[in-house]
């Protein structure tokens, strides 16, 4: 059964690392909670690395910028390690094509000129990326909706059609749906992805639930820590994606129950009740270490 924790410090000393979530746990798109800022600086305090391990289909750097803009203080993290990188990976190692088109915003302009120095490295080993046309194209690069303010998969449809016609394989740099942006529900690459995979196109996955994200996060972890085998803690607010990536990989979770799924649990959204979230997870097959409402 599920532990329901009063605050991160309940776990002090048991873990060496935790992967943190973004949205729904350090901020809602707009602005951090203070919190769970200061939940993770209590973390670091006592000896414990943060990374922050997000689905984000921009580099590393275009989130830093994110969470400096909105004013989370770098005291409550180490390591920023996004589904963007990851994907940035899987593009130059040609996983569809050395042609690819571009389905998503102005804003994730960077995918495709940012890159942390170890992919940059070896970016020059491999030949270039070509952005062109989808008719000319051998794949799909989604890093998410053009504008996602206000279209939906519907909008994609006759793309997404043309494209599976064609065979072309996607590259999801984002495995999300949904994100909460304040109190606006905004649909992510994950959606198109998904759409695309119900037409009977392939779709390739490389942030969370899926293993390349947490390999590159271990490999970074291990760059700054040194420690052969750490204890992981897993924290997020996606049941399908932070939840079920944790388990996958063997590490222990804490479901923030305050996020997507907040209206599930009970009036009180800081404290979930223990009989709805065992009966809703028992309904899904799923299972967490750890359970809070919000994060602090």
């Amino acid at each position: 059964m599920t532990e329901i924790l009063r605050s991160l410090s309940d776990l002090s000393g048991r873990y060496d690392a935790v992967f943190c979530d973004l949205w729904g746990c350090l901020h809602n798109g707009q602005a951090p909670f203070a919190a769970a800022v200061a939940a993770l600086q209590g973390f670091r305090a006592n000896g414990g690395r943060v990374i922050l391990l997000t689905n984000a289909p921009r580099p590393k750097s275009s989130v830093i910028r994110q969470l400096d803009a909105m004013g989370a203080p770098r005291d409550c993290w180490d390591i920023v390690v996004t589904s963007g990188d990851a994907a940035q990976m899987g593009m130059l190692a040609g996983a569809v094509g050395r042609k690819v088109h571009h389905i998503g915003a102005t804003k994730d302009e960077a995918f495709f000129t940012d890159f942390a120095d170890d992919l940059a490295a070896y970016a020059k080993t491999q030949a270039p990326i070509e952005r062109v046309a989808l008719k000319d194209a051998e794949g799909v690069v989604c890093t998410g909706l053009a504008d996602d303010l206000t279209e939906t998969p519907d909008d994609y449809r006759a793309a997404l059609l043309l494209a599976k016609t064609m065979g072309l394989p996607m590259l999801c740099a984002n495995p999300d749906i949904v994100v909460d942006m304040g109190d606006k529900r905004l649909y992510c690459a994950g959606a198109l992805a998904q759409a695309y995979e119900a037409m009977g196109g392939t779709a390739l996955y490389f942030g969370k639930p899926h293993p390349p994200i947490y390999d590159l996060a271990q490999r970074r972890l291990g760059e700054v820590m040194g420690l052969s085998d750490p204890q992981i803690l897993c924290i997020g607010d996606g049941i399908g994606t932070d939840i079920q990536g944790g388990m996958a990989e063997g590490l222990d979770t804490l479901f923030i129950t305050g996020g997507l799924e907040a209206e599930r649990f009970g009036a009180d959204v800081e404290n979930p009740d223990p009989a709805a979230l065992n009966t809703w997870l028992e309904a899904r097959q799923m299972s967490s270490t750890f359970a809070m409402g919000r994060l602090r």
